[in-house]
């Protein structure tokens, strides 16, 4: 199974926010540049993000994006359902629909996917992650993580 880049870069952008120092916000920008993403893009995946409640945004002078909600309680199976189109075929143009069963084998598939991407948390990928922080945030020190 292959993510969109929708789906990807979002997860990308949870994973960078989970690993900024306790109370520092960041922006757009930011991240865009960490990943080489449009910029345009990635305001679609925040805006999305936001609406789910993953990801707060604040407006002003001293806004930016953060965590909506602790990296512990965010859980990957759980983003890439709201943000994915699972679908994997279309069942609507196929001449053998009727006595086809590639759609069943795909959907328990793709429940197992999810169910494994449930065992995980935002927190389980970022938490101690020094290689990732030092990509990252490559600032002098270790951070101390948001959200736990």
């Amino acid at each position: 199974m292959q993510l969109t880049s929708f789906t990807d870069f979002g997860l990308r952008a949870l994973i960078y926010l989970a690993s900024l120092p306790a109370g520092q916000m960041t922006n757009i920008t930011q991240v865009t540049d960490t990943y080489g993403v449009s910029r345009n893009h990635m305001v679609k995946i925040i805006n999305q993000l936001s609406r789910l409640g993953y990801v707060a945004a604040v407006r002003g002078k001293n806004g930016g994006i953060r965590l909506g909600k602790p990296a512990s309680e965010i859980i990957v199976g759980h983003v890439v359902r709201q943000m994915e189109p699972l679908q994997l075929v279309n069942c609507d143009v196929c001449a053998i629909t009727p006595a086809c069963r590639l759609r069943q084998a795909l959907n328990a598939a793709t429940e197992q996917f999810l169910r494994e991407l449930d065992n995980y948390t935002l927190a389980d990928l970022v938490k101690d992650n020094h290689p990732l922080y030092k990509i990252l945030l490559p600032e002098p020190g270790i951070p101390t993580l948001t959200g736990y």
